[in-house]
């Protein structure tokens, strides 16, 4: 389940004050965060704001079949892809081959 910082954050960018979509919104809190998790390599914090980003995006994306579906998943994708090459944000592992 999502922390309440996070889930209240997500709610107030889908303009969203009603409890009764908690559990939901919090689902896809937990979705995109393990999204992210896949595509970087590591898990995420939610509290980063580019990373907070990228999972408003991805719950508004995903609440309820959004007439702006194709725009939020190509912003989606984008913010991913841009997590994916900065520094920081991404483990690349052992790349240099020294452990």
């Amino acid at each position: 389940m999502a922390d309440t910082t996070t889930l209240a954050a997500v709610k107030l960018s889908m303009g969203i004050t009603a409890t009764i979509y908690d559990s939901e919104i919090s689902s896809l809190i937990d979705a995109a965060k393990l999204d992210l998790k896949l595509a970087l390599g590591k898990e995420v914090d939610q509290s980063d704001a580019l990373v907070l980003q990228a999972i408003k995006t991805y719950c508004r994306m995903s609440f309820r079949s959004p007439t702006d579906y194709d725009r939020l998943r190509a912003s989606y994708e984008a913010q991913k892809g841009m997590l994916q090459i900065a520094t920081g944000y991404t483990d690349w592992g052992d790349i240099d081959g020294e452990g």
